[in-house]
């Protein structure tokens, strides 16, 4: 005879389900998410540093818009840096 399931063996189940099916969906499409990819890639590209390789959520506006603020800020923050010797 097969013993019934009880509700202490569902809790822990019923607690980790819902805590790995946000943790798998979360792409960042965010702003800030696009920001910091593009200025990574607009610094190391104006300071010829490395070819930066960025994923890019272009589906996202919000993503595409911090990517070209971020792009642009990066690639100042490169003069800047360059016109103060703080790169080789």
């Amino acid at each position: 005879m097969q013993q019934p399931i009880t509700m202490k063996k569902l809790i822990l189940p019923l607690l980790l389900i819902p805590l790995l099916l946000i943790s798998c969906g979360n792409e960042e499409k965010t702003y800030e998410s696009g920001y910091n990819d593009g200025f990574a890639e607009g610094y190391n590209t104006q300071c010829q540093i490395r070819a930066t390789i960025v994923y890019g959520h272009w589906d996202s506006a919000e993503y595409s818009k911090g990517y070209n603020a971020g792009r642009n800020d990066g690639a100042q923050s490169c003069i800047v840096d360059k016109k103060n010797n703080n790169v080789r």
